[in-house]
């Protein structure tokens, strides 16, 4: 689906930072299969999230670095505060794929 055009001025309000994820819950209580998942942002500190991603192996995500919006505000998803939205896209199979930068940056960067 497509959506409406915006303006640089609607993209600008969108903070989006480069974090890790260094801790992975199960989390039973969500309606889709979900983790929670703690982020480090370095200097801007850690943060949780609720995520879509049991197409990972709790494992396999320890320490990946991945994209995240940080500025919007805290939704409850099934009784757990879930603070940021980490990035993903479908694959074929409509499973979520991480979004994660192809070389090492500083936790905590903008994208821009």
């Amino acid at each position: 689906m497509k959506k409406d055009e915006i303006v640089y001025d609607d993209f600008a309000k969108v903070e989006m930072r480069l974090g890790k994820i260094v801790e992975v819950k199960e989390f039973p209580r969500a309606r889709n299969p979900s983790y929670k998942v703690c982020v480090d942002f370095g200097e801007l500190g850690q943060r949780w999230s609720s995520v879509q991603i049991t197409n990972y192996a709790q494992d396999d995500v320890i320490d990946c670095k991945v994209i995240c919006v940080v500025n919007m505000p805290p939704r409850n998803i099934a009784g757990f505060k879930s603070e940021i939205l980490v990035m993903g896209v479908p694959n074929a199979a409509g499973e979520t794929i991480l979004l994660q930068p192809t070389h090492d940056a500083v936790l905590g960067s903008e994208v821009f």
